[in-house]
């Protein structure tokens, strides 16, 4: 049995992340860390400033983490301090931010960091890889969506495919929207909407004379990244130290 903390317990990913745990009959749900304190499905949750404390009483095997960039770098330099592997789903983290989570990590605990836990972007991940590689002189536009409170922009997912393409198709300018006289050059345009409750939409065009190829993942319900962050959490206890993504995780 894993016994599982959550960081963010209390939020829309967390209670989501904790009900699948507390249901996994592999898995512990022993409770986890929040802004504030409280109860979720009967486990306590502390406040953020107790964290050392917590993982040192409770010793749990996975701590998984869906926070926010600033609380996030805290958690994990906490809990790779105490030996305890880690799940993170946070995104928006400055290089600076990157660099101390390597540090902290480094060696000494197994993480699974990534920018989106849902299996499907992890094979549209993929998809556009293969894309890139055969459509090298093609346009290329990405555009995603998210609800209305959502912070970072770019979303994660969005920055990981523009490592992908720049991976495989030489690194372009990026253009974030377009105003006015611009007419097109080799760049790659990227386009952020917001609003309402949209969980997460991600596309790329690839556009040549003629044609247009369009690869595109929807996501309609916050329990498909949840699903990919309990995967991760019963898999990483077992890993020696490193920093892990998805793609180990499902063996691609």
């Amino acid at each position: 049995m894993i016994n599982v903390a959550i960081c963010g317990a209390l939020g829309r990913m967390g209670t989501i992340i904790g009900k699948m745990v507390d249901e996994d009959q592999n898995l512990n749900f022993i409770g986890g860390i929040d802004v504030r304190s409280g109860e979720v499905l009967g486990k306590p949750v502390v406040e953020a400033g107790q964290i050392k404390q917590y993982l040192t009483e409770n010793k749990p095997d996975c701590l998984i983490d869906f926070t926010i960039a600033s609380a996030s770098v805290n958690n994990i330099e906490v809990a790779a301090s105490a030996g305890v592997a880690l799940v993170v789903g946070t995104t928006g983290f400055s290089e600076e931010e990157e660099q101390r989570i390597r540090k902290a990590t480094e060696g000494i605990v197994p993480i699974v960091k990534t920018t989106n836990f849902s299996v499907g972007v992890n094979i549209f991940w993929q998809l556009i890889r293969q894309a890139a590689i055969l459509l090298p002189d093609y346009d290329c536009e990405v555009i995603e969506a998210h609800h209305r409170y959502k912070k970072d922009a770019p979303s994660g997912t969005a920055k990981t495919i523009l490592s992908i393409l720049d991976e495989e198709m030489g690194a372009r300018e990026k253009l974030y929207g377009r105003e006015g006289m611009t007419e097109r050059g080799n760049e790659i345009g990227v386009h952020v909407i917001r609003g309402g409750d949209i969980v997460g939409d991600h596309s790329v065009l690839f556009s040549g004379n003629f044609e247009t190829i369009e690869l595109s993942h929807r996501a309609y319900d916050r329990s498909v990244f949840a699903r990919g962050a309990i995967r991760a959490a019963k898999w990483v206890p077992n890993q020696p130290p490193g920093m892990y993504t998805m793609k180990e995780v499902l063996g691609l």
